[in-house]
């Protein structure tokens, strides 16, 4: 079990490194006025859309075989029903990033940089609130 919980933790990270700077490409697009650049940033981010999503997954899984090790007192416990709360939310939050790299793909985004600016923020809360819960499991 703990190669699992080992091998999760390390698939959330590499998740979240992914998801913190996939948004941050979209403000280096939306800044820039250069054509090759742009044409550039959304090779980039369409690389790293395609490598970070299997990361996800397994991330996902793992977390489920994790549960799957104390069904019956995950089941149970409020924090965790927040916790996986927080996860669909990300996944949620993954798949518009994925909206957004197919947008950059046809160069048709209407969004500016303080917008993607704001959105690249928005992981940052779910990692704090999935990372209390886990640590303080409140409730």
């Amino acid at each position: 079990m703990l190669w699992v919980k080992a091998f999760h933790i390390i698939a959330v990270i590499c998740w979240f490194a992914g998801i913190f700077y996939l948004p941050r490409i979209m403000v280096y697009f939306a800044a820039s006025e250069h054509p090759q650049t742009r044409q550039q940033l959304a090779i980039m981010a369409r690389k790293l859309y395609r490598f970070v999503t299997p990361i996800a997954v397994i991330a996902i899984v793992l977390g489920l075989v994790l549960m799957a090790f104390n069904l019956d007192y995950y089941w149970q416990a409020k924090w965790m029903w927040l916790k996986l709360a927080g996860v669909v939310a990300l996944v949620v939050y993954h798949a518009v990033c994925g909206h957004y790299v197919a947008v950059m793909q046809q160069d048709s985004n209407h969004h500016g940089h303080v917008y993607f600016r704001i959105f690249n923020e928005v992981p940052v809360l779910f990692l704090v609130l999935i990372v209390v819960l886990v640590v303080l499991k409140p409730f």
